[in-house]
């Protein structure tokens, strides 16, 4: 664990990809109890909060739903290991490292000491496709607290497929959707680092779609 004091916002930001390979060592109740404080401080649709947030470390409860996980996994990207490994370097997509922490983390799911579910009220019967825009800051805020105490996240959805299943499992509410799942733990293998990503140039539009300005970085240098 860190000492969030010493880790500034910015880096933060900068550094917080997901990590999965992580270690089987408990989280401290104190600490998951900060990162979800941090987590219901994240801004919703009217303050509705209508939020809440499942903390899974039974090992039954997590077995199964790994299953419903490494079943998805293997229809959505396990089939294409080959094709996907073979990729050259810097080509669009899942990068090989990519590819293979997120098979790890297929592999190994239910060895996070702990996973989080956040569920969002209201959403089991939604049509609306901002419907989740009333919880991804919340989820967002869970990560980078994580981030401070030295621990590692990642999000995912890979489980979905088996709501039904799952609202049963964890005795969600009927219009209760769960929104992602967040495993955590101490990071095992690699290191915080700025995730890739396109160029901030190439994505952000001014005015109107296409129209581009040359960041001028002059400034940051002086």
């Amino acid at each position: 664990m860190t000492d969030p004091a010493d880790l500034p916002l910015l880096e933060a930001l900068h550094s917080t990809p997901a990590r999965r390979y992580l270690a089987t060592d408990p989280v401290p109740d104190e600490i998951l109890w900060e990162l979800l404080d941090a987590a219901v401080r994240g801004p919703s649709g009217g303050n509705s909060q209508g939020w809440g947030w499942v903390v899974v470390t039974d090992p039954d409860v997590k077995k199964r739903i790994a299953g419903w996980y490494r079943d998805n996994w293997d229809r959505a990207y396990g089939r294409r290991r080959d094709e996907i490994l073979a990729q050259p370097p810097g080509a669009p997509g899942l990068s090989r490292n990519g590819f293979l922490g997120a098979e790890h983390l297929a592999e190994h799911l239910e060895d996070a000491p702990v996973w989080v579910f956040p569920v969002l009220r209201g959403a089991a019967a939604a049509t609306d496709p901002m419907t989740g825009a009333s919880v991804y800051g919340a989820v967002q805020n869970l990560c980078l607290a994580a981030r401070a105490h030295g621990l590692g996240t990642s999000l995912t959805t890979l489980y979905r497929g088996h709501e039904d299943e799952l609202r049963e499992l964890l005795g969600l509410p009927d219009d209760a959707l769960t929104m992602a799942l967040i495993p955590i733990g101490r990071p095992a293998r690699g290191r915080w680092a700025q995730p890739r990503r396109r160029p901030v140039e190439e994505v952000v539009h001014w005015d109107r779609w296409g129209a581009t300005r040359t960041r001028d970085t002059g400034a940051a240098d002086a």
